[in-house]
C-alpha cells in the first residue's frame, strides 16, 4: 500500500502524501518525543521532517524503505534541534521510598518512578535517546538502526550500550541525593 501512496506522491500527488503522513506521523510524532523530551519541539521536528521529505521524495531510489528513511529524516531534525536550543532541566526532585510511603497507590509509586527514568533520560545525548528510542520503542535490530541512522552497527551497539550504563549511574546518582537527603 505504501509503496502505491510513494509513487504517486513522488508525482506530486499531495492526497497520496497526506496518507502516508497520517499513516506514519503518530509513530515519527513519539520518536521524537523520546529524543526531544518536548510535546512542541517534537511537533516541530514531525512537520519538518514531513516538509523534508515531500521536498526530496523524488530521490527516494527504494520506495519500500520509505518508513526507515522518514526515521532518518526525523533523527537528523531531532539532532538539529537538540545543537540548536538549550536543553530544557525540568525542576524535578527525586521522590523517595520514605515520600511515597506504604501508604501510596501504586500510580504514584508508577509516576515517581516514570518521572525517575526521565531525569536520566534527558540526561543522555540527542545519539544515544535516538538508538533507545528506536530499540526500545519501536523494536528495531541494531542492524535495522544502524541502516535507518547511516551508521555501523557497531557505532548503535556502543551507543546503547553506553545508554544504558548512564542511565544507571544517573539513576543511583539521584537514588545516593535522596538517601543524602534524607540523613540530613
Amino acid at each position: 500500500m505504501d509503496q502505491d501512496l510513494v509513487s504517486r506522491a513522488k508525482q506530486g500527488d499531495k492526497d497520496a502524501f497526506t496518507s502516508l503522513v497520517l499513516r506514519h506521523g503518530d509513530r515519527l510524532y513519539s520518536v521524537a518525543f523520546r529524543i526531544l523530551r518536548d510535546t512542541t519541539r517534537a511537533e516541530d521536528a514531525v512537520q519538518q521532517a514531513f516538509l523534508t521529505a515531500w521536498r526530496e521524495l523524488r530521490r527516494l531510489r527504494d520506495d519500500d524503505r520509505l518508513e526507515a528513511w522518514l526515521y532518518r529524516l526525523l533523527v537528523n531534525t531531532c539532532f538539529a534541534e537538540l545543537r540548536h536550543t538549550r536543553r530544557w532541566q525540568p525542576g524535578l526532585r527525586v521522590v523517595t521510598d520514605r515520600e511515597v510511603g506504604p501508604s501510596t497507590d501504586d500510580t504514584q509509586v508508577s509516576v515517581a518512578l516514570r518521572d525517575e527514568l526521565e531525569r536520566a533520560f534527558r540526561r543522555l545525548s540527542g545519539e544515544q535517546r535516538a538508538v533507545l528510542a528506536m530499540h526500545h520503542y519501536l523494536g528495531l535490530s541494531g542492524e535495522e538502526i544502524a541502516e535507518t541512522l547511516g551508521i555501523s552497527a557497531g557505532t548503535v551497539r556502543s551507543r546503547l550500550h553506553y545508554a544504558r550504563q548512564q542511565m544507571r549511574a544517573a539513576i543511583e546518582a539521584d537514588s545516593r541525593a535522596a538517601a543524602a537527603g534524607e540523613l540530613a
